[in-house]
């Protein structure tokens, strides 16, 4: 029996951040509005404002690479879509690689160009034009996206939830989702709140990140996540950055973009040895190890910094999977539908996770003929038929 304190929607999306946000708004989009959005603090509270924002389609697993497509043009048009500015400064984005690494990327600018990706490949000479004073001599090739770039995750979640209330989603701030509802043949049919409040619905989307497994354990689900914290530090060069493209450094793995106020953003593109961590309760700064590192890489590739000292850094933690791709689609428990495990590429393809997931939960089947839906699927790992880079970067491939 239900009581004043029970509630009904068609689908209730827990997690307030940038996914869940953007399947609110993709729903909305196509007319479903009987949606309600609940997060336990504020939105984008999370792990969405610890994204380094990195916009780029260079993925070796096509999906991926056309679902970052999609992003670059959203993000490319978000004035007429949100009506408000989404943070995205489309400077272009370079990788470069070792000879080593020449094969597989020529092979993924092939595929991208396939996908429609404008990319092209280049030498050290044009890479030195965009990005004066980087050292070069270590790389063999180049890739370049010049519609790439990097964008604000919280400023773009906000655009996402914005849109969705606009068109009649429900969104509530500081509602905890304590555990999900099943019924007698185990589907799940609803949430019960921290307040003591239900919410009874067709389908729950599970949108909470690194938080997901608590919760999908509370109807029986397992979901192969752990949170790998990640540590990224801000340098001051002793002078402004100019405007310069996003740079992907697969020699020294790291990669490195201008903040708006000048400085560099260097994040980690090693991850071979990751550190796991409590996602409410883990170091918010870089190490002095991290950090000694970190500017040893950036001085190899930027041996002429004019003054350069750490302006400050930061540490937020990944959702990731075993094979550091997301699931996207139905759970085994009927009822529950996950949007989880971005692995680091939740920022460029959020706005073609919330179109695939809203595909998904309407349709049943991808919209989009270059993203198959069934890449995402759970079962993949018990299947042992994990989503995997068709041309893998010796090093970066985790995240490639």
């Amino acid at each position: 029996m239900t009581d004043s304190t029970t509630e009904h929607a068609r689908i209730v999306i827990v997690g307030g951040g940038l996914e869940g946000l953007s399947i609110a708004w993709s729903l909305a989009e196509r007319g479903e509005t009987d949606v309600i959005v609940l997060e336990r603090d504020t939105l984008c509270s999370g792990m969405t404002g610890k994204s380094s924002g990195i916009v780029r389609c260079h993925y070796g697993v096509p999906s991926l690479a056309a679902m970052a497509w999609h992003g670059v043009d959203v993000f490319s048009r978000a004035e007429d879509i949100f009506g408000t500015d989404i943070g995205f400064r489309q400077t272009g984005y370079v990788v470069g690689v070792d000879a080593a690494n020449l094969t597989p990327l020529h092979a993924n600018v092939e595929m991208h160009r396939g996908l429609g990706v404008p990319v092209e490949l280049i030498d050290a000479d044009a890479v030195g034009t965009m990005w004066p004073g980087l050292h070069l001599d270590d790389f063999a090739g180049f890739a370049y996206e010049p519609l790439g770039g990097h964008g604000d995750a919280y400023m773009t979640g906000m655009a996402y939830g914005a849109r969705a209330r606009a068109l009649g989603v429900r969104i509530r701030q500081s509602t905890s989702v304590v555990r999900l509802i099943q019924d007698e043949t185990e589907r799940v049919v609803g949430v019960a709140c921290g307040d003591g409040s239900e919410i009874l619905c067709d389908t729950v989307v599970l949108a909470t990140g690194v938080w997901s497994p608590a919760l999908a354990a509370t109807a029986g689900v397992h979901v192969p996540i752990r949170a790998q914290r990640e540590q990224l530090v801000l340098v001051d060069q002793g002078e402004p950055t100019p405007d310069v493209p996003t740079f992907s450094d697969l020699v020294n793995l790291q990669y490195i973009r201008r903040e708006p106020n000048g400085h560099l953003l260097v994040g980690n593109s090693d991850h071979s040895a990751p550190e796991f961590a409590d996602p409410d309760n883990y170091l918010n700064r870089a190490t002095d190890g991290f950090v000694e590192t970190a500017i040893g890489k950036l001085d190899r590739i930027l041996p002429h910094m004019p003054d350069a000292r750490l302006a400050s850094s930061y540490a937020g933690c990944y959702d990731i999977t075993p094979d550091y791709n997301p699931i996207i689609g139905p759970s085994p428990a009927e009822g529950l539908f996950l949007a989880v495990g971005f692995s680091g590429h939740g920022f460029k393809i959020s706005p073609a996770v919330g179109r695939l997931a809203a595909d998904l939960l309407l349709d049943g089947i991808s919209s989009d003929p270059a993203v198959d839906g069934n890449d995402f699927r759970y079962s993949r790992f018990d299947e042992g038929k994990p989503l995997a880079s068709l041309h893998p970067y010796a090093g970066a491939g985790e995240m490639r």
